[in-house]
């Protein structure tokens, strides 16, 4: 009698059920990497989501402000995707110097309950979203502050000749951007924050940022020693950067505008040459960065508005973006603080309308 014992070698039936059991037990564990994969990415998504703080300003400011800007047909992201938007774009980027938690409190931010707008610019993205300019607006700026809601429901009263940083200050982002838009007749389509803890955290996910300095720099108040020339900081060393004014120049703010556009532009590259859309990993670590210390408007308070606003930037180079400063002359009433330089100044904001 011939025949194979089941259970023997060969290709009898006891192969084929340790092969079964085999790509079985493949198919179990890559079903559960699957899963798990897909529980991580969404885990990754909610947490990204949770991270993004927002203010209804919109709501807050109701329909007294400058007009829209007419909005132009958005641009196909491809056959499937939802279109890409494609309008002109005005958003106003705050720096704050908020020392709320630990991290801030440990790079010098200032107190919680008074924090101010350390750092403000204005981003106006053309038509089209191939060009974009930045214009910064010189903290010591003496403005008329309009008058603001207050979260408690009531008005705060309008202030001449105050500092264009303490309506941050007295009202918050709803007051910023109020003073913002009384200031410029331009309308602020969304509003971005971002605190020193963030700053500092998105260029250390980055890899740190490379900027070139025309001067050395000697600032015992920001910590911050460099020689002319170029240099790879890390995020603690490029927010000394953009906030040191004492070791540069005459110590006002308008020295340190110069160098916060030189690392605005500098991020713009790093970020372009990071790599991020290839690794995974590092795109999480920068996304947590940011989201992590982010106030928008409710208009970019997911993570799916944020993506989409840089889905319709991808054709945005750093050579294509222009820093400028709003023109200013030394203040009559005070040789430390600046005024709008007319008309100067309002042809610029016209231009960007």
């Amino acid at each position: 009698m011939t025949g194979r014992k089941e259970g023997g070698d060969g290709d009898g039936v006891g192969s084929v059920g340790r092969r079964s059991r085999v790509l079985k037990a493949v198919g179990l564990t890559l079903a559960g990497v699957l899963v798990l994969g897909i529980g991580t990415a969404g885990w990754a998504y909610w947490h990204l989501n949770q991270n993004i703080k927002s203010v209804d300003i919109d709501s807050a400011l109701g329909d007294d402000r400058p007009a829209k800007a007419v909005s132009t047909p958005s641009s196909p992201a491809s056959a499937s995707a939802s279109p890409l938007p494609s309008g002109a774009l005005n958003i106003l980027v705050l720096g704050s110097d908020s020392r709320s938690g630990k991290a801030n409190a440990k790079l010098g931010g200032g107190d919680s309950s008074g924090a101010r707008s350390d750092t403000a610019m204005v981003v106006h993205i053309d038509a089209g979203r191939t060009r974009a300019t930045v214009v910064s607006i010189p903290r010591d700026t003496l403005v008329t502050r309009p008058a603001c809601p207050t979260s408690s429901g009531g008005t705060t009263a309008v202030a001449y000749n105050a500092m264009f940083n303490s309506a941050y200050s007295i009202g918050g982002p709803v007051c910023a951007v109020k003073t913002v838009e009384s200031l410029t007749d331009v309308r602020m389509d969304h509003y971005i924050e971002i605190d020193f803890s963030g700053f500092a955290a998105l260029v250390d996910a980055l890899g740190g940022v490379t900027v070139t300095t025309d001067e050395n720099i000697d600032d015992d108040k920001s910590h911050l020693h460099l020689t002319a020339g170029e240099h790879h900081l890390d995020g603690t060393q490029a927010l000394a950067l953009a906030r040191t004014r004492h070791g540069i120049g005459d110590g006002s703010d308008l020295g340190r505008i110069g160098l916060q556009q030189k690392l605005v532009k500098a991020l713009l590259a790093q970020i372009s040459s990071a790599g991020l859309l290839t690794d995974p990993a590092k795109l999480y670590s920068v996304a947590n960065a940011v989201t992590g210390s982010l106030t928008t408007d409710t208009g970019l308070d997911s993570l799916g508005e944020l993506t989409k606003l840089g889905q319709s930037l991808k054709s945005l180079s750093s050579d294509e973006v222009t820093t400028v400063m709003m023109p200013v002359v030394t203040a009559p009433s005070d040789r430390n603080r600046v005024i709008a330089n007319e008309p100067e100044a309002s042809d610029l904001w016209a231009s960007l309308k």
